[in-house]
């Protein structure tokens, strides 16, 4: 299973990149994690889909005191890219 998300809010200049790498490699997610020049922060993730809900909860709510993400644009596929890690853009 493939999520694509873009999270909305506090989430640059604030650790959400390498929090989003801490806890994919915590939970065998593999993908990669970007910022984007509107401020939001994008990435795309696979691995089972237990584990993808439980990082995708993770990562909306905070995983620190200066993450504030307010809105997720999230899709969803059955296919995976094939990706052997998870990095950082």
């Amino acid at each position: 299973m493939r999520i694509h998300a873009i999270f909305h809010g506090r989430v640059q200049g604030v650790g959400f990149r390498y929090s989003a790498k801490q806890k994919a490699v915590e939970l065998d997610i593999r993908g990669w994690v970007k910022n984007n020049e509107d401020g939001t922060v994008e990435l795309e993730a696979e691995g089972s889909e237990t584990n993808l809900q439980r990082f995708i909860n993770a990562l909306e709510n905070g995983m620190n005191p200066f993450i504030k993400v307010t809105h997720i644009d999230q899709k969803t596929y059955e296919n995976e890219a094939g990706y052997s890690k998870f990095s950082v853009r």
